[in-house]
């Protein structure tokens, strides 16, 4: 069941606003975090627009960076301590630890809501916002599981709101120039891509830690939100929750929004046809709580059109992507992680977020350059301000300005979390995807791609 504006303030009337935390003890956390939002000037009144954060510690820094010339009306974390740095600068914003309940008192006064929980609480976070007529914009991945994806993708579309997925590589001129290439045929047909991160940087392969009892200025209830009601370990919160399948995606939810977003959007690739993982588990203990330690996924994608089948490789954790072929002796491929694209007249690198395509090997680049110089750009540039396009989209009330909206980081997000599914099922999995009836041939995997609530937080 979708959750209405009634269902949400129900929610929310039996929980109060935020726990009362006194000021010395924010100063002082906030000192010791080293408060780093610069100074901006505000815009003029008739330009801002009014925000709300779900989320106003860790991944929200960055966000509330890019948002603070307009008004940052709404500050909402269940974690006072981590939110600290946020609460000392944005003085005037009321705080909440309970979306719910921002929402209820807060949503008349609100022109969009920026989510940035962990995975696990996205969707119904955002479902609520979206159901009270909010643009959104909801960090990667966009879900957890694939139902919640095709879920929020349908609502955003059929109720012409303005959304946005955080992956703002989206964003940059860089990787815009780039699907231009792609796109133009310079690289020829391209019928293979190569995908990697450095990601895990957390634990994973591990079985759960051991309970410990929740700080006093933590809601840890609201934290789990969704998930199954299991007790709170400082080994998970705030940060190492990603590699546990209760709350996280894992390297491919944490990145692959970042990196297999580029050829996803150059190729055209719509759903998978089939993906198959591999991967080793030295504890097999571990297999209930978290994802591997290191995988390998491949997807395979059927033409589309006069466009010919392509084969995707994502690597992550130990597993190293194969040193392409033509690439100078000498030559580095980026550490974080990055694409190859293999065509039939050109090879072509990007490192992670779309950043810095090249042709290899460089001959061949400085070869191509006046050809590439002259491909006309058909993407507008939006100079890397990925929560500016949002902002722009809200203003003019037009969901198509924002290029990394539901309608299409939705399917990108299934694409990414058929590759956790197959995960899920086990080493060596390989599974048939059937996008429209959002179905595998396989019973244990089917389990998967549908999200379980935890009692009174349904979609």
């Amino acid at each position: 069941m979708k959750p209405t504006r009634r269902s949400v303030m129900a929610a929310g009337a039996a929980v109060s606003a935020f726990t009362i935390v006194p000021s010395s003890v924010l100063a002082q956390a906030a000192k010791k975090k080293r408060a780093t939002f610069p100074e901006k000037e505000q815009l003029p009144p008739s330009e801002r627009v009014n925000l709300g954060f779900i989320g106003a510690g860790g991944r929200a820094v960055g966000s509330l960076k890019e948002c603070m010339h307009h008004n940052i009306h709404t500050l909402c974390d269940v974690d006072a301590m981590r939110a600290a740095e946020a609460f000392s600068h944005f003085t005037a914003a009321k705080r909440y630890d309970d979306w719910r309940v921002m929402l209820e008192k807060e949503a008349k006064h609100l022109d969009g809501v920026v989510v940035t929980t962990p995975d696990h609480s996205h969707a119904v976070a955002t479902m609520a916002a979206m159901q009270l007529g909010l643009a959104v914009y909801t960090e990667k991945p966009l879900t957890r599981t694939i139902s919640e994806a095709r879920l929020l993708a349908d609502y955003a579309r059929k109720n012409r709101i303005v959304t946005q997925m955080g992956n703002q590589g989206h964003a940059l001129d860089q990787s815009r120039m780039a699907v231009e290439w792609i796109q133009s045929g310079a690289l020829g047909e391209v019928k293979e891509v190569h995908c990697w991160t450095n990601r895990p940087i957390w634990p994973q392969g591990i079985v759960r830690p051991p309970a410990e009892p929740v700080p006093a200025t933590m809601n840890w209830d609201v934290w789990l939100g969704p998930a199954p009601e299991k007790p709170y370990s400082s080994k998970i919160a705030p940060f190492n929750w990603r590699g546990f399948w209760d709350y996280g995606a894992g390297a491919l939810g944490d990145m692959a929004a970042h990196i297999m977003d580029h050829p996803v959007w150059a190729l055209e690739l719509g759903p998978p046809e089939q993906v198959e993982v591999a991967y080793e588990r030295r504890d097999p203990a571990s297999a209930g709580d978290t994802f591997p330690v290191s995988t390998v996924v491949t997807y395979r994608f059927g033409a589309r059109g006069d466009k010919p089948p392509v084969t995707l490789k994502w690597f992550d954790g130990k597993n190293s992507v194969p040193w392409p072929e033509g690439l100078e002796e000498g030559r580095t491929l980026a550490k974080d992680g990055g694409i190859i694209y293999y065509g039939s007249k050109h090879d072509m690198l990007q490192s992670c977020y779309g950043k810095s395509p090249r042709i290899f090997p460089e001959t061949e680049m400085q070869r191509m350059a006046p050809e590439l110089k002259r491909i006309p750009a058909s993407l507008p540039r939006a100079k890397g301000l990925h929560h500016e396009e949002w902002i722009q989209a809200i203003k003019a009330n037009d969901p198509s300005m924002a290029k990394s909206g539901f309608d299409y980081s939705g399917p990108l997000t299934e694409t990414m979390l058929l590759g956790c599914v197959a995960i899920r099922v086990g080493a060596g999995t390989r599974l048939a995807w059937d996008s429209k009836n959002m179905k595998t041939d396989n019973d244990e995997a089917n389990r998967y791609v549908e999200h379980e609530y935890r009692k009174g937080w349904s979609l």
